[in-house]
């Protein structure tokens, strides 16, 4: 379980602390929403945590296997839609190390489509939320 706190600083921003590290990240809103765009979106969020969260599982699976995907580069396109506000594609491109063979590109490619945001980015999706 992790614990994230967050505070709304005015201004369309807030400030996210991952209680147990101590880091934080601010949020504000995009330009087309009243926001100054300074920041990552929530939106932004999501999709940087697609991009990373495929990038991250393609590390750990290639580590477990002795491959190096060191250099490894990925980059995200968020489409977001009107009615309702909300991203309704994700263009995700990630480039693997030249020096993986078919046979290892293919695994690591099939692999990182299953990591925890892919399977958990549906309409499927069991949201709970809580006011106080």
């Amino acid at each position: 379980m992790v614990k994230i706190d967050a505070t709304y600083d005015g201004n369309l921003r807030c400030t996210a602390t991952h209680v147990k590290s101590g880091a934080t990240l601010r949020t504000d809103a995009p330009l087309d929403n009243n926001g100054k765009g300074e920041s990552f979106s929530p939106t932004d969020l999501l999709s940087t945590s697609m991009l990373t969260c495929i990038m991250t599982i393609i590390a750990m699976r290639a580590e477990s296997k002795g491959l190096e995907v060191k250099g490894m580069k990925g980059s995200v396109t968020k489409h977001m839609a009107s009615s309702p506000r909300r991203i309704s594609k994700l263009e995700v491109t990630v480039s693997l190390p030249n020096h993986l063979d078919i046979d290892e590109r293919t695994w690591l490619i099939t692999e990182g489509c299953n990591c925890p945001i892919c399977l958990s980015v549906s309409e499927e999706m069991e949201v709970e939320i809580n006011f106080e």
